[in-house]
C-alpha cells in the first residue's frame, strides 16, 4: 500500500515501547533492541538498557545465533537456482567423505537428515573452532545419525556446518566471503559480519536467583560458524526482514523464498511450530509467522514475519537466558497488527478485458460438487468450491495456453481448457479431474460416463 504512513501512530509506538520495556525488565537483560517493518519499510525501532539515560542504537551489533541459518539457506537456494545442484542431491555428490554422505541437501536444510543435534566433545558454542579443525570432528563417526533420514524434524547444528562447507566447495571461497559478496553487499547489510565490529554489545549470563551477571566468551566457532556465528544490527535485520518478505532478484526470487517457508516435514495435526528450508514457522495468537530464532552464550535473537499482516519484527538481547527475543518479536507483530490492522488493497477493475478468459468464469462442477472460477489480475484464475472446504487453488497462466496451480491440492498441477469441435469451451481438465458446466455433463467428458437415464427423483 503506497498510502501507509512512514511511522506508526503515537498510541502504537507507546504500546510497542511498553512491550519492549517489560521484556527488558522482567527478562533481566542488560539491553534489548527491537524494531517493526511494515510493507518493507522500517516504521518503528526501540531500545532499553540497564544504563540510565542510555540505550543502544540500531547500529550496535548483537550476535544473532541461529538466525545465521537463514543466510546459509539463501546461499544454498541460490546454488540450486543457478543449476549448480539439486536439493534432492545427496551431500556426497558435492562434498564427499563426511559422516552425512547420504543425507540430501533438502534434508540438511530442513533438519530432517537425522543427524545429531550437536557436535561431540565440548560444547561448540562456548569453545573456539580450533578444537574442531576438520569436518570429521563435527559428528560422531560411529553413529552420526540419530533418526532415519527424512522421517522427522530433528534440529542439527552440525548439519548447517556441512551446508556452509558445501557452499565453500561449490563456490571455491569461504562461506562468509560468499555471503558478503552475494547477499549482504547487494542488500546494503554492511554491518552484518562473522566477528564483532565496534560498536557491539557484550554478552552476559545473568544469575538465575540474584541480580548479578558475568560476561560470556565471544568465540569464533570456526567450521560451526554457519550454524550461528553471525553478528548483526537492528538496522541490518530490518533490511533482512524486508528481503525475506518480498525477495530481491539480485539475491533470491520471491518464489524461492516462498518455497523456503513451506513446511518441509509434515507437522503434527495441531502444530504450533514447523520448519521449512532454513526458515522456522510458528503460530502465535492466531497468526502464522515465519522467520527464525537465535541464541548463543550471551545473546538471544528473533525475527518473525506475518505475511497476512504485511508486518515483520525483530528483537536482540544480550543475555544468555531470561528475555526471549523471539517471543518479543512475535509480540511486537501482534501489538502492531492490533493497533493498526492492515488496510485491504482497494478494489480495481482489470486494466483490460480478455473475452476468452471472461468466458471461462462462473460455475463449474466436479461431478456434482459446485465450484466457481474467477478471473483475477495478470490472467490468474481462482477456483473455489462452494459451500465446503474443497480443492480450491489459484492458477498461473503459462505461455502454452495452460495454467499451473499455485497452492493447495492443485499446486503444480496443470489446468487445461478443452474446447468442442466448434471452438466453444467444453470442460476443464485439472490433473485428470474434469470440471463441466453442469453436474455430470456432458456425458462424453465425464470419466466413466453417466447413467443414460439422467437425474431422477426417488
Amino acid at each position: 500500500m503506497t498510502d501507509l504512513p512512514d511511522e506508526l501512530l503515537p498510541g502504537t509506538r507507546r504500546a510497542l515501547l511498553h512491550r519492549l520495556a517489560v521484556a527488558q525488565s522482567e527478562g533481566r537483560t542488560p539491553s534489548v533492541v527491537a524494531g517493526v517493518v511494515r510493507a518493507g519499510r522500517p516504521v518503528w525501532s526501540g531500545a532499553r538498557s540497564m544504563v540510565d539515560g542510555h540505550a543502544p542504537t540500531p547500529d550496535v551489533q548483537y550476535r544473532i545465533g541461529s538466525l545465521t541459518k537463514t543466510f546459509v539457506a539463501v546461499l544454498v537456494l541460490r546454488l540450486r537456482d543457478e543449476g549448480l545442484l539439486d536439493l534432492a542431491d545427496p551431500l556426497a555428490r558435492h562434498l564427499p567423505g563426511t559422516p552425512a554422505d547420504d543425507a540430501t541437501i533438502a534434508q540438511l536444510l530442513a533438519h530432517s537428515s537425522g543427524l545429531a543435534a550437536e557436535t561431540p566433545g565440548p560444547w561448540w558454542e562456548r569453545t573456539e573452532g580450533s578444537l574442531r579443525p576438520g569436518l570429521d570432528d563435527l559428528l560422531e563417526t560411529e553413529r552420526p545419525l540419530k533418526h532415519p533420514a527424512g522421517r522427522l524434524h530433528h534440529y542439527s547444528n552440525p548439519g548447517y556446518a556441512l551446508l556452509g562447507a558445501l557452499v565453500e566447495t561449490v563456490r571455491g571461497a569461504h562461506w562468509g566471503e560468499v555471503l558478503r559478496r552475494e547477499v549482504l553487499a547487494p542488500l546494503g547489510m554492511d554491518r552484518t559480519t562473522l566477528l564483532p565490529e565496534h560498536p557491539h554489545a557484550g554478552g552476559f549470563a545473568v544469575h538465575p536467583w540474584a541480580d548479578v551477571m558475568r560476561p560470556e566468551p565471544l568465540t569464533d566457532t570456526g567450521l560451526m560458524g554457519p550454524a550461528g556465528q553471525l553478528w548483526s544490527t537492528g538496522a541490518d535485520l530490518a533490511r533482512w526482514a524486508a528481503f525475506l518478505a518480498t525477495g530481491d532478484d539480485k539475491v533470491l526470487s520471491a518464489d524461492s523464498l516462498a518455497e523456503m517457508r513451506r513446511p518441509a516435514v509434515a507437522p503434527d495435526a495441531d502444530w504450533t511450530t514447523a520448519y521449512g528450508l532454513g526458515l522456522q514457522l510458528r503460530r502465535h495468537e492466531g497468526r502464522l509467522l515465519y522467520g527464525h530464532t537465535g541464541s548463543m552464550p550471551g545473546f538471544t535473537a528473533g525475527l518473525w514475519i506475518s505475511e497476512a499482516d504485511d508486518l515483520a519484527a525483530f528483537a536482540l538481547s544480550n543475555a544468555t537466558s531470561g528475555a526471549s527475543a523471539a517471543q518479543l518479536a512475535a509480540q511486537l507483530i501482534a501489538v502492531t497488527a492490533e493497533h493498526e490492522p492492515r488496510l485491504p488493497e482497494p478494489w480495481r477493475p482489470l486494466p483490460e478485458l480478455d473475452e476468452d478468459l471472461l468466458e471461462l468464469t462462473g460455475p463449474w462442477y466436479w461431478g456434482a460438487a459446485p465450484n466457481v472460477l474467477r478471473l483475477r489480475a495478470d490472467r490468474v484464475l481462482e477456483l473455489t468450491q462452494l459451500g465446503a472446504t474443497g480443492r480450491g487453488s489459484r492458477f498461473r497462466p503459462e505461455p502454452d495456453g495452460t495454467w499451473t496451480g499455485l497452492d493447495n491440492y492443485y499446486a503444480g498441477e496443470t489446468l487445461r481448457v478443452v474446447r468442442a469441435a466448434d471452438g466453444t469451451v467444453g470442460h476443464l481438465d485439472i490433473g485428470s479431474f474434469i470440471y463441466t458446466r453442469e453436474p455430470y455433463g456432458p456425458a462424453d467428458a465425464v470419466p466413466g460416463g453417466v447413467d443414460p437415464e439422467g437425474w431422477r427423483a426417488r
